[in-house]
């Protein structure tokens, strides 16, 4: 039965959170572990598999905007990188008994990166709108693009003459930004991003096209307006119960023979030298070492998308069918080994800062120019609900204050709201060595992301910043995080809410049962 996964996966999941490692290894290994006893995947657990990658693909569009990732510098990394690992692969693949089409065909795909595995740690992170995150989901897209292509020549289906006609999509986003302001309802918001993500896929495949990528192309026609956010919010459950089935159906690809065994070894052996040429590229590209290091790292981990196009080029004959038990268990590992490095990779990145940045090329990338906060006093980072607020209560006390955040497009709505924000990665101690902090009296962070708001306290005080530094958080157990890294006051906003509701009832009487919800005025004495 297909239910018996379910429980299977929660234990593993449960464990790998113990070692303080994303559950998604633990679902890899619960897959490996049920391969091992026969379990096959059912039609139940394949069809949430799919879901779940689609569902993630449309969160994934509706954080990114195609001016961000159609560049020369994003296609020039992209293609070549591709390219090369193709040609580093191929060898590899000649001397383990493929023959030459094959071989060049497992090369191409051995040169993808995970586009899920990437998007869910952007997306835990809150970084899909950070420059390292835009030009890692850029560079996926170009690769899942090839994929495509591989996909059509092994016989997955060429796209039909009517697959020209999806360019034509931006023309219906007008109607479908008219239907975001009516919607209200919470249950609205939800079935309006499910039914957008599920017709994208089906229209993609209706012309012969990937439904992946129709997914991620219906969450573009959303993105830069601002709702898009709420609606990703109303889909986070959903899809993450959804891509569990996902990293099972991976691990489900059960084990090789022994020789598989000795090619996973080799192309294993290549996923450091696959992380080392990205940023080797990056810098060649005028990318800053941070940038660089940390979209090299998302990007270190084979693709789902390796599967998908073997899975094809083997039913049609072009690669052994034995070679998909290798590629799964592959990527599975893959997987396992990436996860605790992009989990920590501002820790690593601390340790190797001094070395790396040697490498960066003596240029200033466009998006990392020198950033002046003017006569601000007052630093808000994280431009969100909370953010917007607090900078709005210190402009109405004519407090100057100023914003920043990492996401281009929340960037641009507020500056055209009239809030004056700027680009920044607060994580980046280099960011702090071109702003003059002498007029800071404090720094508020309003970011969601625990481990975020905690390096970006320490990496603050670590670039000797000696004023007040406030701190948005929702559970008093990420306060004590946040003290311990030089907080100098936290704001718990729901405990504060209940104290207030708790202080309103006290205050109730026998003779006065309502209570008047309207902000009075104060009255003034009239003599």
């Amino acid at each position: 039965m297909d239910i018996i996964w379910i429980g299977i996966a929660f234990l593993f999941g449960f464990g790998a959170s113990r070692l303080k490692l994303p559950p998604l290894v633990g679902y890899l290994v619960a897959g490996l572990a049920l391969a091992v006893y026969g379990y096959e995947a059912g039609d139940m657990l394949k069809e949430i598999s799919h879901l779940g990658v689609v569902f993630l693909l449309f969160t994934v569009g509706l954080h990114i905007r195609l001016k961000n990732i159609i560049r020369f510098d994003i296609l020039g990394i992209g293609l070549t990188h591709l390219l090369i690992s193709t040609a580093i692969f191929i060898p590899i693949t000649l001397y383990f008994g493929y023959d030459l089409q094959a071989a060049i065909i497992i090369a191409i795909t051995l040169g993808f990166s995970s586009t899920v595995l990437t998007a869910k740690n952007l997306e835990s992170r809150n970084e899909l709108g950070a420059l390292y995150g835009r030009a890692a989901i850029g560079i996926l897209i170009i690769q899942d693009l090839v994929a495509i292509g591989i996909i059509a020549y092994t016989g997955g289906g060429a796209p039909t003459a009517w697959s020209f006609s999806v360019l034509a999509l931006p023309l219906i986003r007008p109607i479908l930004i008219k239907l975001l302001g009516i919607i209200r309802e919470d249950e609205l918001w939800m079935l309006f991003g499910l039914g957008l993500a599920l017709g994208g896929a089906s229209l993609f495949e209706l012309f012969n096209l990937s439904g992946e990528l129709g997914a991620l192309a219906a969450g573009m026609l959303l993105a830069s307006d601002e709702r898009a956010d709420q609606i990703a919010k109303k889909m986070w459950g959903v899809k993450e119960a959804f891509l569990v089935g996902f990293f099972l159906e991976v691990g489900l690809t059960g084990f090789p023979d022994v020789s598989g065994y000795y090619f996973i070894a080799a192309i294993l052996l290549i996923l450091p030298l696959k992380s080392v040429l990205f940023f080797v590229l990056f810098m060649a590209f005028k990318f800053r070492a941070r940038t660089g290091f940390l979209a090299s790292v998302s990007l270190t981990a084979y693709s789902e998308f390796t599967l998908i196009a073997g899975v094809v080029a083997s039913a049609n004959g072009f690669i052994p069918e034995e070679t998909i038990v290798i590629l799964g268990l592959l990527v599975a590992i893959s997987y396992a080994i990436n996860a605790p490095i992009t989990a920590n990779e501002e820790k690593l990145w601390k340790r190797i800062e001094g070395f790396i940045s040697k490498l960066e090329r003596d240029v200033r990338h466009p998006e990392h120019q020198t950033i002046s906060l003017g006569s601000a006093e007052f630093l808000i980072v994280g431009m969100g609900n909370a953010g917007r607020a607090a900078y709005d209560k210190l402009k109405e006390q004519n407090k100057p204050v100023v914003g920043m955040d990492i996401d281009p497009d929340r960037i641009e709505r507020n500056l055209e709201s009239g809030r004056r924000v700027v680009y920044g990665d607060i994580q980046d101690t280099d960011l702090w060595t071109n702003i003059d902090l002498n007029k800071i009296r404090s720094v508020m962070i309003a970011m969601g992301n625990e481990r975020v708001k905690e390096n970006a306290t320490k990496t603050l005080r670590a670039a000797g910043f000696k004023g007040l530094i406030y701190v948005l958080t929702m559970r008093e157990e990420e306060a004590e995080v946040m003290q311990k890294a030089g907080a100098s006051a936290i704001s718990i906003p729901i405990k504060e809410a209940g104290e207030r509701l708790a202080e309103l009832s006290a205050n109730l009487t026998d003779d006065d049962p309502k209570i008047d919800l309207k902000i009075k005025k104060p009255k003034t004495d009239v003599k």
